[in-house]
């Protein structure tokens, strides 16, 4: 119990900072835009990558140092071109919330740039496979409730942030919030895209 405790915990503690994804699932989620695709398909990413990490095989990146050059360049790039087309919303206001919720979108577009979010941020590598790795190791027989734990710790965040996002949806009927919001989730990306990069 106290690994399952453990990995809930720690798993929790590192997705609740505002990035790239969580950003993309708020904004779906005020929109009541494919909302339990996206945050299904952010969990479920968190898990395969979890149940890596925890399984040992967080040392890849230092078998293959080169997959950590190829995944910061290319979540750097595909994040300033998010963050290009968030500031191109808000400058032409088009981010307004209709009363009904209609879409914005196909699922299969939110889905593709939700993974897009997911598996090119090479800082999702080092939380879940990496650090959760590092951890899970020093449960040596507890391994699997630790797992557990770090991926209902997922499940509950997505699932909360997505359709808690709705509680909002009075504030984003008016298109100037949506402004703001895309000017946040702009500088947002940018900043990480920044990181990145500096970090080369």
């Amino acid at each position: 119990m106290t690994a399952a405790l453990t990995g809930f915990s720690l798993g929790l503690s590192l997705i609740l900072a505002i990035g790239a994804q969580n950003a993309f699932v708020l904004r779906q989620g005020i929109q009541r835009a494919h909302v339990l695709a996206v945050v299904l398909t952010c969990a479920l990413s968190d898990a395969v990558l979890i149940v890596v990490g925890v399984s040992g095989f967080g040392a890849l990146s230092e078998a293959a140092p080169w997959i950590a050059d190829v995944m910061r360049w290319a979540g750097a790039a595909f994040l300033i071109v998010y963050g290009a087309m968030s500031f191109r919303s808000a400058w032409a206001g088009t981010g307004a919330l209709k009363a009904e919720g209609a879409s914005t979108g196909s699922w299969k577009a939110a889905v593709l740039t939700c993974l897009a979010l997911t598996w090119l941020n090479p800082h999702v590598y080092l939380d879940t496979v990496v650090l959760l790795g590092s951890v899970a190791a020093q449960y040596p027989g507890e391994r699997v409730p630790f797992g557990i734990g770090a991926v209902c710790a997922s499940f509950t965040f997505f699932f909360a942030l997505g359709y808690g996002a709705r509680l909002l949806a009075p504030l984003f009927a008016r298109p100037a919030a949506w402004r703001v919001l895309d000017v946040v989730i702009g500088c947002i990306m940018w900043a990480i895209a920044a990181g990145l990069i500096l970090k080369g």
